[in-house]
């Protein structure tokens, strides 16, 4: 009954976008500081991207906390998003415009997300082998689809500039099959 109380309560501060504090839930309390700090306008759009925060909602994620800033992947909780340059280190906020958003869901898959183009995102789809996707951190001119892909199936990830951005080349060797 207790178990069912406390995920109606989360259901209705997920859903009416009240943040949640889980550890201090439980009595240990967490220092948590806001994310969207910097200023700067790259920054911002990915903190107030609405198609972006509808995603970490519905994953029930929440952003690091100020002592799990710089920690490895591995060593971080389910159900956590942060930043990263291709490396297994998250920050708690994305450097200027050449970090995309991890997000270690509550399954404990770990995901890229980011913008491609949908013809990248067909490649994704069609289950090519050999194939790469150009990932952005925020919406392009020509990588305006939201896409999400599973880390464990990008064989290789690499960072470039890109006129005032930058993007994410992530090799994909081949998708492992599903078991149902």
């Amino acid at each position: 009954m207790v178990l069912l109380g406390l995920a109606l309560l989360d259901y209705i501060l997920v859903r009416s976008n009240f943040p949640i504090n889980y550890p201090g839930l439980w009595g240990r309390e967490v220092k948590t500081v806001q994310p969207d700090a910097d200023n700067s306008p790259e920054v911002k759009a990915v903190f107030n991207d609405a198609r972006l925060k509808e995603l970490r909602l519905r994953h029930h994620l929440r952003p690091l906390t100020e002592p799990e800033d710089g920690r490895k992947l591995q060593d971080l909780p389910i159900g956590i998003y942060g930043f990263s340059t291709c490396s297994e280190l998250l920050d708690r906020k994305p450097s200027k415009r050449s970090s995309l958003e991890i997000q270690k869901r509550r399954d404990g898959i770990v995901y890229y997300v980011g913008y491609a183009s949908d013809e990248d995102i067909g490649k994704y789809l069609a289950r090519q082998k050999n194939f790469h996707i150009r990932m952005f951190p925020q919406p392009a001119e020509k990588a305006s689809s939201l896409f999400e892909i599973p880390v464990y199936f990008v064989s290789k990830c690499e960072v470039r500039p890109v006129q005032d951005s930058y993007v994410f080349d992530l090799f994909v060797t081949a998708i492992p099959e599903l078991h149902t």
